[in-house]
């Protein structure tokens, strides 16, 4: 019998999209000014964020796996099929500085009524739907370069799983301070009254009314 919350359960995927979703809302990321104001230095939410959610993810594996909680190859690792990597890479950040959204964003974005983030689904759907069709001809450099199979960081280092996510700490808090440093260079992070009157047309009272004060970069 599979219980609703677990891993095969259909609301165990109905909560975590909710509550990826509303955290993603609730850090203005449903709004395409705070994705593009990382490519251009000004707002370095996007790196912080999911940064510190790449390290907690990171941490919240090691100890379920050391305290046996979950087998070691619970989780699927994928090969590394690099020219493909780099390719897929380089084109969805194209997307990302275009159209203001990544796939998860774009749906926050739509929930919020946003009809950018609409064209920016129906683009992705469409671009998913060309390559598949086109994948028999782009088979040879999409799957070029197979590396080990589910080869993953400490394995390919040769050093314990606390020490990458050591490193990953210390790029964190490197990046944390840079993008401090650069926000406050730049005029940045965006507010809530810019990213409302820019993007939604509303005017200043308007903004208040979904958030008070100017978010001020973290030290």
């Amino acid at each position: 019998m599979t219980l609703p919350l677990y891993d095969n359960g259909l609301l165990s995927g109905l909560l975590a999209g909710f509550l990826f979703g509303y955290v993603l809302e609730g850090a203005g990321f449903g709004s395409p000014r705070k994705l593009t104001g990382q490519f251009f230095l000004r707002d370095w939410s996007v790196f912080k964020i999911m940064f510190t959610a790449v390290i907690v993810a990171a941490s919240g594996l090691w100890l379920f796996e050391a305290a046996g909680w979950m087998p070691s190859r619970a989780v699927f690792v994928p090969s590394l099929l690099l020219y493909g990597t780099v390719l897929g890479g380089a084109l969805i950040g194209v997307g990302f500085v275009l159209g203001g959204y990544c796939p998860g964003t774009s749906a926050v974005g739509l929930a919020s009524g946003r009809l950018d983030a609409l064209v920016f689904i129906l683009g992705m759907i469409g671009g998913s739907i060309l390559f598949a069709a086109l994948f028999d001809d782009l088979r040879s450099l999409a799957l070029a370069t197979v590396g080990s199979p589910g080869l993953t960081l400490p394995q390919l280092l040769g050093v314990p799983t606390l020490a990458v996510i050591a490193g990953l700490a210390v790029i964190a808090i490197l990046g944390w301070k840079l993008g401090s440093a650069l926000e406050r260079k730049f005029g940045g992070p965006y507010t809530v009254e810019e990213v409302l009157e820019a993007v939604d047309g509303g005017d200043a009272d308007s903004a208040r009314r979904f958030g008070t004060g100017r978010i001020q970069p973290a030290e």
